[in-house]
């Protein structure tokens, strides 16, 4: 686990969590547009979107953490992430419900993850950020997708 989780995360809404991604791995935020579905990919892979002429794979992030799907609405976006694999950087495209704001996160408001069992997948999760009354669940966005995942992605790009 990293150290040092102090800095700008970029949060957002799943569901009633709020999460934080690191700002630097952020390279844009875009509003919902069509995704062309891939056939043959895991469910949370939505399909591939066209960003100025660059093909990018999208994911839905509340179907990747198993949480219920919804209709995508107004304040639905993708938020484009750079992944780090062993060898390689993917970029791509996480649905969110909302974007909320760019927080700066200091050393003394994160706390370490719960455990929540064996059965229970947590090694995405930096830290909880203890903020005005919320946590935040801060995420390795790099960590979010298995590196099955990543290859799938790749492939449907």
């Amino acid at each position: 686990m990293k150290t040092d989780l102090t800095g700008k995360y970029l949060t957002f809404r799943l569901a009633e969590e709020d999460y934080g991604i690191p700002l630097h791995q952020v390279k844009e935020i875009i509003g919902m547009m069509p995704v062309t579905a891939v056939p043959q990919t895991p469910v949370h892979v939505k399909g591939v979107i066209n960003l100025r002429g660059q093909v990018i794979p999208v994911s839905d992030l509340r179907l990747r953490f198993g949480m219920d799907a919804i209709a995508y609405n107004d304040r639905t976006c993708i938020i484009v992430v750079d992944i780090r694999g062993a060898d390689s950087t993917t970029r791509m495209g996480v649905i969110v419900d909302a974007v909320s704001e760019v927080l700066n996160v200091r050393k003394e408001e994160i706390e370490a993850a719960p455990s929540f069992g064996a059965l229970a997948r947590t090694e995405y999760i930096l830290g909880m950020a203890n903020m005005d009354e919320s946590v935040k669940i801060l995420l390795d966005i790099d960590r979010v997708f298995d590196p099955e995942d990543i290859a799938v992605l790749e492939k449907a790009a």
